[in-house]
């Protein structure tokens, strides 16, 4: 019996990390549908970035409740996770508390204890999440754009987070007494499962084949839900687990509200004020090619840095709330913008899933998804890019859409065209002759 055990939990380990691993490849695949981009100058800046933004959380604590709650959340459930080697060992080898014989009694015991104080400030934290948001009524979380499904994920995965817990503390009550009783060898500490779950199992003095069942049940139920959990992660906002590590590495380091120019667009402006240059003379090797589209209309347009954000998006709408334009009822949302480039992006990996390679659908990001009254509402002030927790950057996706309107389509709203046409005639965005421009002085 025990060797078929053995032999089922190597199965579904198998099939879950291979899932897994099959939904990370595509989301490399998609990601890897964008531009290239060259981000890999200042990497140590970018190391002690990623190590302070994603691992030490040093943005989530701008708003200290949920900030704290939320470390309390991400270092228990990453660290709680590292039993999973030992669920590992001994779902292989048939053993019971492997670690124990590694680390020896006193430290496993410590180690235990500490599992369990931070099982709790788990379930502290995904209950008042779970209250905050749909209870409390929090503006940027029962906002019209999270109606659905985004709602539907976040809960789900609060209510995932709380029964694995449960099962942690049910394992380790009803695995306490069986140790008590001299079925199990005692190994490790537990004093949440002391002051909680023990005293209730013990009012009803189960039988051993009773308890051992629930152990048994409980450690499944463990060990499938991380499986489950992990699997589900490509469906889900929570993503932002694991790619927040490489969004923040990849982060723009440069001040905010710098905008790039384009190599080719500099190089014309540059002939134009140079009147030696020879327009017509080739162009030097590795020199910067025209692009074929100036900005971007789909998803093929954006960097994979770009790309990458979208799927690292947490939909926190820490973003939203600071948005000017939102906030004055604008329809721009830094936050849909990227729930909606994800989106497209997502319904683009379909199509090649079915036909092998993209096959036109008739759709792009402009338009069918994200539209120009979105773009023309963003002021470019860089609130939502300072608030993000993980230094994502919804304004640079805009910019570039923006950038196509004007370049490709020649669609900016009356103002812009106005003031383009000022800095061409006048050399300054107001309509006066530069001889006329010092009269208020004379007035």
């Amino acid at each position: 019996m025990q060797y078929l055990d053995n032999v089922l939990f190597l199965i579904l380990l198998i099939a879950g990390f291979g899932l897994f691993g099959k939904s990370l490849m595509k989301i490399y695949r998609n990601i890897r549908l964008g531009r290239e981009i060259n981000r890999s100058d200042r990497k140590a800046e970018r190391w002690e970035t990623m190590a302070r933004v994603a691992m030490g959380q040093s943005r989530m604590t701008a708003r200290p409740v949920a900030g704290i709650l939320h470390l309390f959340v991400y270092v228990g459930f990453v660290i709680i996770n590292i039993e999973l080697i030992e669920i590992i060992v001994d779902g292989i080898f048939g053993t019971h508390r492997f670690l124990a014989t590694v680390f020896g009694h006193g430290f496993y015991s410590f180690f235990t204890a500490t599992l369990e104080v931070l099982a709790l400030l788990v379930i502290v934290g995904v209950v008042t999440f779970f209250i905050r948001r749909n209870f409390y009524g929090v503006k940027r979380l029962t906002m019209k754009e999270l109606f659905g499904w985004p709602k539907n994920d976040a809960n789900w995965i609060l209510i995932i987070e709380f029964a694995l817990m449960v099962a942690f503390f049910t394992m380790n009550s009803s695995d306490f007494i069986l140790q008590q009783r001299g079925v199990l060898a005692a190994h490790g500490s537990f004093p949440i499962s002391e002051m909680t779950l023990v005293p209730f199992l013990e009012i009803f003095s189960f039988d051993n084949g009773f308890l051992i069942f629930v152990e048994r049940g409980a450690w499944w139920f463990h060990f499938m839900g991380i499986l489950f959990f992990m699997n589900y992660l490509y469906y889900s906002k929570h993503l932002h687990i694991i790619l927040a590590f490489p969004s923040t590495w990849y982060a723009n380091l440069d001040l905010y509200g710098k905008f790039n120019n384009l190599a080719s667009v500099t190089k014309e402006i540059k002939l134009m004020m140079d009147p030696n240059a020879d327009p017509y003379a080739a162009p030097a090797e590795g020199a910067e090619e025209a692009p074929s589209k100036f900005g971007a209309e789909d998803v093929f347009d954006l960097n994979q840095v770009q790309l990458l954000n979208a799927y690292s998006c947490t939909e926190c709408g820490r973003c939203t709330s600071v948005c000017p334009a939102n906030i004055t009822g604008k329809k721009l949302s830094p936050r849909l913008i990227l729930m909606k480039t994800r989106d497209r992006l997502e319904e683009v990996g379909r199509n090649i899933d079915k036909n092998g390679k993209f096959e036109d659908d008739g759709k792009k990001l402009l338009n069918d998804y994200i539209t120009k009254e979105e773009l023309w509402a963003c002021t470019t002030c860089n609130a939502c890019t300072q608030a993000c927790p993980v230094l994502l950057d919804p304004l640079s996706i805009i910019f570039e859409m923006r950038r196509f309107l004007v370049m490709e389509q020649s669609a900016a709203p009356q103002e812009l065209n106005l003031m383009m046409t000022n800095v061409e005639n006048n050399a300054a965005p107001w309509q006066y002759n530069q001889a006329d421009r010092l009269n208020w002085a004379k007035d």
